[in-house]
């Protein structure tokens, strides 16, 4: 059985059949058309997939599966938009996806990294920040600093620090965030946020499809298709 979430900039794959202990991630331009797996979300997932389940349900049964508080609240920023899912005594209370204030916010954070040569693990977190409401809009503050003697890397910094807390003020600011997403491995980013962050990593969707498959097949429980993804 293979189960995959496509997203926008990248893919992770996992194949049960073939034993995997961890996902394969693979750039999305990268991936065969002519693949198809079982399970699948994602931005892109009803192309390759026998059956799909929306992005939300699947962050909302990955979160059930990772998370042990009765009441947290999930993000999940990928790198076309914004997702959460709020929960209260362990029900699912709240839930939010933004395509448009949360643009291209992973894409461009990435863009950027790469385009100055930076890197955001050992970027100090600014004290200022810009307000930035779009990913792709928002680039102007960073060459607008530049002109005015500010240097790359800390207006690139203050423009990541914008990024992190419109994404917290999309979630509801709350008090503490499990952060899902490849931006989890991003130190800056993760610091930028005004409250304390958990990352889970970038398989939550992935750990929600196998629930999907536990409460579709019970006999799909078995340890062959359980991943190594930890319980916070």
């Amino acid at each position: 059985m293979i189960l995959a979430d496509f997203g926008t900039s990248y893919c992770k794959i996992i194949d049960f059949d073939k034993n995997c202990e961890k996902p394969q991630i693979v750039a999305t331009k990268k991936i065969d058309r002519q693949l198809r797996v079982d399970l699948a979300t994602g931005h892109n997932g009803k192309r390759f997939a026998a059956k799909y389940v929306n992005e939300l349900t699947a962050l909302a049964r990955g979160g059930e599966e990772l998370i042990t508080a009765e009441n947290y609240v999930l993000l999940d920023c990928g790198s076309r938009d914004l997702k959460f899912v709020r929960y209260e005594d362990n029900r699912l209370a709240d839930m939010g996806w933004n395509t448009e204030c949360g643009a291209s916010m992973g894409f461009t954070i990435e863009l950027l990294e790469r385009y100055y040569e930076l890197d955001f693990n050992k970027l100090e977190v600014p004290d200022k920040t810009f307000s930035i409401t779009c990913g792709v809009l928002g680039m102007s503050h960073i060459f607008d600093a530049v002109t005015s003697g500010i240097s790359e890397a800390v207006a690139v910094a203050r423009f990541v620090k914008g990024i992190a807390i419109n994404a917290y003020r999309f979630a509801g600011s709350p008090d503490i965030i499990y952060l899902s997403g490849g931006l989890c491995a991003n130190r800056l980013f993760v610091e930028s946020f005004p409250c304390r962050v958990v990352p889970l990593g970038r398989f939550v969707l992935l750990r929600g499809l196998e629930s999907e498959i536990r409460n579709r097949v019970p006999e799909a429980g078995n340890p062959k298709t359980q991943s190594s993804i930890c319980r916070i």
